[in-house]
């Protein structure tokens, strides 16, 4: 058999995790989660919706140990829940909270009996082609897509991450703003402290004060998992942070504007990690170092005509990606934007990506976004609208920026000046929640 190990490495009293209460080794990890898949009731399938990330992780091995699959949605609404149950009849929730798991089969995270540690003798293996888990897409193009992860793709996928971040050698204690259920959170604390060698904090802080709460609670070296949403609300609430020794963004792009204000703020480098739920992480860059990113060890990407293709390491199978990638002559490649996201008004061609950057590196823009909506102007022609979070600053002055950066034929008609923009739990901007502003702030009527 095949077997790859649950954690990496056989030091049982290396730290796995951070709680408010302490530290949790990998010892005290492995009996805990053995206890676990003792309670869980029977079923094939585990939706596991715990929120302390070290409950969820011990849910995770549970699981595995157990021969399930963890089912992982990236939202957790009633419709989404309803259609994973027709799916998998026999799934049971795990649950640490007051979560909504309207009507499914609940169990709630139990009081874990005293366990003995020293009881633990040797990190278990896992089979390699096990199906650990299955996360599913976002939907923003339809329906969720189930996607299989087997045990010994998500091994390859963390140890991948650590190499390209340049952890090996020197774990960090991560603290992550970002859901683990999801690809990005999933691979950048999780996967990256079973087969990492990091260490992770079992919280989920959202605002400024709980994430430097948070990273004052773990030891150096430490770093911070985020999105473009979060560091900006983060760096924007001016409070003083602990020493941070690398910052890791994801989700969305980030402008080279705020990766700068970043790393001048904190002293430390800003990585970013290109991927999807579809072929997991694929690539790294230094967003302030340029545009052109570096695959991860072992991963390919090869093109045929205007779609790429990822393979190789840890990617199950051959993926075709949404993105339009531009390779570069010594093996690195540029994103040039999502199939989806492209706009064609009157013969030119852009994507809603750039544009989202151009109108982002403006000096006072928080946030923004492009939208196009599904409906033309009386002309026939599609009108590109943009939601602008911009404090102080007239809408007047927001084109007049924005027309020194961008092609006057996609200049915003209108752009709406907004207080917040609907982002998710991860900093996504779904199209749905566009959408309900555009008609909430536009209607039928031009601005």
């Amino acid at each position: 058999m095949n077997a790859q190990p649950l954690i990496s490495g056989t030091d049982l009293d290396r730290v796995l995790a951070w709680r408010a209460d302490g530290p949790r080794r990998v010892g005290d990890f492995l009996a805990e989660a053995a206890a676990l898949a003792a309670l869980l009731p029977a079923g094939g399938a585990l939706l596991n919706l715990c929120q302390d990330r070290y409950r969820f992780a011990l849910g995770f091995a549970a699981g595995l140990l157990g021969g399930r699959v963890s089912l992982q949605p990236s939202s957790q609404s009633a419709e989404t829940l309803h259609d994973l149950q027709a799916g998998f009849p026999d799934l049971v929730c795990l649950v640490d909270g007051d979560t909504d798991c309207h009507g499914l089969p609940r169990f709630d995270f139990p009081a874990l009996p005293a366990v003995d540690r020293d009881a633990v003798g040797a990190v278990p293996g896992i089979p390699a082609d096990r199906l650990a888990a299955i996360l599913f897409t976002s939907g923003s193009t339809g329906k969720p897509q189930a996607q299989p992860k087997t045990w010994g793709k998500l091994v390859a996928n963390g140890r991948a991450g650590a190499a390209a971040l340049g952890l090996n050698g020197r774990p960090h204690a991560i603290v992550g703003t970002v859901p683990v259920q999801h690809s990005y959170g999933f691979e950048s604390t999780l996967l990256l402290a079973l087969h990492g060698g990091c260490s992770f904090w079992a919280g989920k802080p959202f605002y400024p004060q709980d994430i430097a709460a948070a990273l004052a609670a773990v030891p150096a070296p430490r770093l911070l998992v985020t999105t473009p949403f979060h560091l900006s609300t983060l760096l924007a609430a001016g409070i003083e942070l602990p020493p941070t020794d690398l910052l890791l963004s994801a989700t969305a792009p980030l402008s080279t504007a705020l990766a700068a204000e970043a790393e001048a703020r904190t002293g430390a480098p800003l990585l970013e990690i290109y991927g999807s739920t579809e072929s997991g992480q694929l690539a790294s860059r230094r967003t302030t170092a340029g545009d052109a990113w570096t695959l991860l060890p072992g991963t390919r990407i090869d093109t045929d005509g205007d779609t790429a293709y990822a393979h190789g390491a840890h990617v199950e199978g051959r993926v075709a990606l949404s993105d339009l990638l531009e390779a570069l002559p010594d093996g690195r490649f540029r994103l040039v934007g999502r199939h989806a996201d492209l706009v064609n008004i009157a013969g030119r061609r852009t994507s809603l990506a750039y544009l989202n950057h151009q109108i982002a590196a403006i000096p006072g823009v928080v946030d923004a976004a492009f939208f196009l909506p599904d409906d033309a102007g009386p002309d026939g022609i599609a009108r590109l609208a943009a939601f602008v979070v911009a404090p102080g600053i007239e809408r007047r002055a927001l084109l007049a920026a924005l027309r020194e950066r961008i092609d006057a034929i996609f200049l915003p008609r209108p752009l709406v000046l907004v207080d917040a923009l609907p982002r998710n739990s991860t900093g996504k901007l779904p199209r749905s929640g566009l959408q309900a502003l555009y008609a909430e702030k536009v209607g039928n009527g031009r601005r």
